[in-house]
């Protein structure tokens, strides 16, 4: 029983975390962060400056132009964190955070190069806003385990921010009856994770976000998701579903 109090009552002892996980940047027919165009502002509230994390991808200068472009029609300045003389004193300066999506494996080795991971959990656990997308949204997990990237560089751990307590599984895809690719799909990757791990996963399909606030975690988008559990068959979840029940784990930790 013990394990289980730990995760269930994740949230309430920091309830301050406010959070904006997005499955993928971009949806079919929109531009770049056009369809969470109101969450962000929503989360942001009257902040006027985010510091942005550009390190999942390698050009790092031409990713923060592009980030900042689009923040700054939403009027809020975008400081990339690639570009500091010090990235720490950045980060616990930040009003909000944002890390953008790209490979997650060298996004989480970049985080720990620089000492980020403490600083930021810190920073989150405080109230400051955190916004994650696509590998952005995987590092807010406990682990980089659900990740579909290849391994291009090794972080020291698969450890992550652990700013919630189950994995992600960005840009969702159902098995296509009508294909003949007769490699995993994306279900069959995340069930052998569960033979080997305890945490649920969330299949978050694109179009679709998580939003944490106050303690609650709720699925929010144009589609639903689909909740792995180990043991358990998955499950739909439709859009304004809060997902706290299904995203407890029967023991509180991976293997």
């Amino acid at each position: 029983m013990k394990h289980i109090y730990h995760a269930t009552c994740l949230y309430l002892r920091t309830s301050r975390r406010a959070l904006l996980l997005i499955s993928s940047s971009n949806v079919y027919g929109q531009a770049y962060l056009d369809h969470v165009e109101n969450e962000i502002t929503d989360l942001l509230g009257k902040i006027r400056r985010v510091v942005f994390v550009p390190y999942a991808l390698f050009d790092r200068d031409a990713y923060a132009a592009k980030a900042s472009e689009r923040f700054r029609r939403l009027g809020v300045t975008l400081d990339s964190i690639h570009t500091a003389s010090s990235p720490q004193r950045m980060i616990d300066d930040a009003e909000a955070i944002f890390i953008g999506g790209g490979n997650t494996f060298r996004l989480l080795k970049a985080l720990y190069e620089h000492g980020l991971l403490d600083r930021i959990r810190a920073r989150v656990e405080h109230g400051v806003p955190f916004i994650g997308s696509s590998a952005g949204s995987i590092v807010a997990c406990p682990t980089l385990k659900t990740t579909k990237d290849m391994p291009v560089v090794e972080p020291p751990s698969f450890d992550a921010l652990h700013l919630v307590n189950f994995q992600i599984s960005p840009h969702f895809l159902d098995p296509d009856p009508a294909s003949t690719h007769m490699g995993e799909t994306q279900e069959e990757r995340i069930m052998q994770y569960l033979e080997e791990n305890h945490r649920p996963v969330v299949g978050l399909r694109e179009g679709t976000w998580i939003r944490v606030n106050h303690g609650a975690i709720q699925l929010r988008g144009s589609r639903t998701a689909r909740v792995f559990r180990r043991g358990a068959q998955p499950v739909e979840v439709a859009p304004g579903t809060y997902l706290n029940a299904r995203t407890e784990s029967s023991t509180g930790s991976d293997s």
